[in-house]
């Protein structure tokens, strides 16, 4: 198995489109090169905010071989292979795990509730046939499927290619029930915030890092909360991580964070093109209110 150390901030990598809603590889290795220069620890593609749901299988499959191809050993590339069975996921995870990902991101399967048994059949059985590090993914208001803090216990414990989990349940107390659930694991267990304004909290509770949405819009910013605080400066840390605070708070205009995301990147000049449709759609009132927002960290150099 790899030795991949999972910390650090990681980019769920913006899926660039054209007008005719295809994906853009050549703006994907643009978004790639702009995210590694400004310090971005890890590269996710299609990840939730990569827009993974409205991405065909063949279309994963190639996204990943160019972004293997194009990151080039420069940091980890963590690839999504859930699915909503095991034998899809299975299938996924080989497949990424063949391309060259030095990481399977695997969300829980969604649209039909499980249990924590099945849940937990589902991870062994997947962790049992990859030879690549596995970081779990719990985001239970997308799925409708948590992940429970003592199944992700059992989990580290018992399959060995399991190695993390990333917590995007947005509920700190869950965080650090999972803390709690790995600390007497027989190797380091990697838990990573999925939800951007806990990363500088995560990691002074033990937390190793985060996968950040945000930092598609702010990745020199974003990455520096991980590289302050293990250079001790937990000040610059802490500043860094209340700097992407205001432009968070313009979400309320809309429900769906990648929407907003993603026409952040474009308000900038970056060629990423629209959401596929039907997501997309911002108020008038959001729009203004970001495009205020992104002209004030501009002037303030967060940016």
């Amino acid at each position: 198995m790899k030795n991949i150390a999972l910390e650090g901030v990681i980019c769920p990598i913006i899926t660039p489109f054209d007008k005719y809603e295809e994906v853009d590889y050549e703006g994907l290795k643009i978004e790639i090169d702009r995210m590694i220069d400004n310090g971005i620890h890890g590269i996710f593609p299609f990840g939730t905010n990569g827009e993974s749901y409205a991405l065909s299988d063949e279309e994963k499959i190639k996204i990943l071989e160019v972004t293997v191809d194009h990151v080039a050993g420069r940091v980890p590339v963590y690839a999504g292979s859930g699915a909503i069975t095991t034998k899809d996921t299975i299938r996924m995870s080989k497949l990424a795990e063949k391309i060259g990902a030095d990481v399977l991101s695997i969300v829980t399967p969604w649209f039909a509730p499980l249990t924590q048994h099945e849940i937990y059949e589902h991870y062994r059985a997947v962790g049992e046939v990859v030879d690549t590090p596995i970081v779990l993914y719990n985001i239970p208001m997308r799925t409708g499927n948590a992940i429970a803090p003592d199944t992700v216990g059992a989990l580290c414990r018992d399959v060995p290619t399991i190695m993390g989990a990333k917590d995007s349940s947005g509920d700190w107390g869950n965080f650090l029930a999972y803390l709690d659930a790995v600390k007497d694991a027989d190797r380091k267990i990697s838990i990573l915030a999925g939800i951007d304004n806990l990363i500088f909290k995560g990691l002074k509770a033990g937390g190793t890092g985060g996968i950040s949405g945000c930092s598609s819009v702010y990745p020199r910013t974003i990455s520096s909360i991980y590289d302050k605080f293990m250079a001790g400066d937990l000040k610059g840390a802490e500043e860094a991580q209340n700097a992407i605070e205001p432009f968070r708070a313009t979400f309320r205009y809309g429900n769906n964070a990648n929407v907003f995301i993603k026409n952040a990147v474009r308000m900038l000049g970056n060629p990423v093109g629209e959401m596929r449709k039907p997501f997309g759609y911002i108020c008038p009132e959001g729009m203004e209110a970001l495009r205020k927002q992104l002209e004030k960290d501009r002037a303030a150099g967060i940016l």
